[in-house]
């Protein structure tokens, strides 16, 4: 049972409403009485952005359900019940800006900016030159002298024309399109009046340097925002200058996460006896890689040093794994002579016990040899006989025949 319903009725949904009707009610009523689509509604765009920031969190509407809108204004949520910007909700609601309310901004201007894997293991500090849209100076974006701006004639302002069409008997339809004359912007200068530098635009083209620090431990893909700082145009709020991480690719180390991989091949020997390899790190430190004699080293195994990985990002100190693969390289064949392959053999592992073949008689196995196996030489065999059993209409005999009675 709800103390007041006032809230709910702003939205028109019922007090047991779900989230989703919650969400729905809004969408519906926001994109309504949004300012720049119902400039004399702003108030009513404010409480309901209020209704519903209370009824979508869950400890709000529980203090609202309880003691109505003056539990909420009291702070009885936690944190104090003062609302938030009713065009941060819409924002937030719509996935950082309306269609219209996007409208008010300049466009965001997105760069792209190559990095090595190094530059994020260490950081760095680049220099970036941008071109942007900038209002011009000389004119303060007024495209003329002060007072040659004057309202177009034509459209009377409104940088739209409004045309009726007759469509039918009885039936006219109303048609709107950008005005000619000044080109949807309502105002027109005269051409002396203009102004040097921008041509009448308003706007001037310029180049921003801009210095981008990478921070230790960023991703590839990450972007670094510089807010305010794209294009601009009279009337509306700057837009934003966006980088984009690009990482190369690294010749030795991968990244996965916060974990560092990396190859390393190992001979036979040192798979076997044990091994000390140098390996150069991203910030060009030496570390030794070792295996102790005595510790087997195997095809595909996988090791890893601790806090040698990349750095967290925003906890430089911490590091992840350095993860190493393995992979082992057998000699070539006959690498040593026969008479020595026995001394060899004594100092392995004993075989495996089988039946020996100078114990059984000859008619009782069939010798067979290795080869190198060759896919494709497997796959034109398969092939010959196929063809060979088309070609000869071979039938196999004797199977189960099936009928119905």
């Amino acid at each position: 049972m709800v103390k007041e319903t006032g809230y709910y009725d702003m939205l028109g949904v019922k007090p047991n409403a779900s989230p989703d009707e919650l969400k729905k009610a809004y969408r519906k009523l926001a994109l309504k009485y949004h300012p720049d689509k119902n400039p004399t509604e702003g108030e009513k765009f404010k409480q309901i952005s209020q209704a519903y920031e209370v009824l979508s969190d869950a400890k709000k509407r529980e203090v609202y359900d309880r003691g109505g809108e003056k539990a909420i204004k009291e702070g009885g949520a936690g944190g104090g019940g003062g609302f938030g910007s009713p065009m941060d909700i819409f924002d937030m609601f719509f996935g950082g800006g309306g269609r219209m309310h996007r409208e008010r901004r300049g466009k965001n201007v997105v760069h792209q900016l190559t990095v090595s894997l190094e530059d994020l293991y260490n950081g760095a500090t680049r220099k970036l030159a941008v071109q942007k849209n900038a209002i011009c100076e000389r004119c303060e974006g007024r495209g003329g002298r002060k007072g040659a701006v004057e309202p177009c004639p034509n459209c009377r302002g409104a940088g739209v024309q409004v045309q009726m069409h007759r469509i039918g008997l009885g039936l006219v339809q109303q048609v709107s399109t950008i005005c000619g004359a000044c080109q949807g912007q309502g105002q027109r200068i005269s051409p002396r009046d203009k102004c040097k530098a921008c041509g009448g635009r308003k706007i001037t083209r310029q180049k921003k340097i801009l210095e981008v620090h990478i921070d230790k431990g960023m991703k590839d893909g990450q972007k670094i925002v510089f807010h305010g700082e794209g294009d601009q145009e009279p009337g509306l709020e700057p837009g934003d200058i966006i980088i984009v991480l690009d990482q190369k690719v690294h010749p030795v180390y991968t990244r996965q996460g916060e974990n560092l991989i990396m190859n390393m091949e190992l001979q036979l020997v040192e798979a076997l006896c044990g091994f000390q390899k140098p390996i150069k790190t991203l910030d060009n430190r030496t570390l030794l890689i070792t295996s102790h004699p005595g510790e087997l080293i195997r095809p595909g195994d996988k090791k890893c040093v601790f806090n040698e990985g990349m750095p967290m990002h925003r906890r430089p100190f911490e590091k992840g794994r350095l993860i190493v693969l393995f992979s082992v390289v057998f000699p070539q064949e006959n690498f040593l002579p026969p008479e020595r392959m026995h001394e060899l053999e004594r100092y392995l592992p004993n075989r495996e016990a089988s039946d020996d073949p100078d114990s059984m008689e000859d008619d009782l196995y069939i010798y067979a040899e290795l080869e190198e196996y060759d896919p494709a030489r497997h796959r034109q065999s398969r092939h010959h006989f196929h063809s060979m059993d088309d070609d000869e209409d071979f039938h196999t005999g004797g199977g189960v025949q099936c009928h119905t009675s």
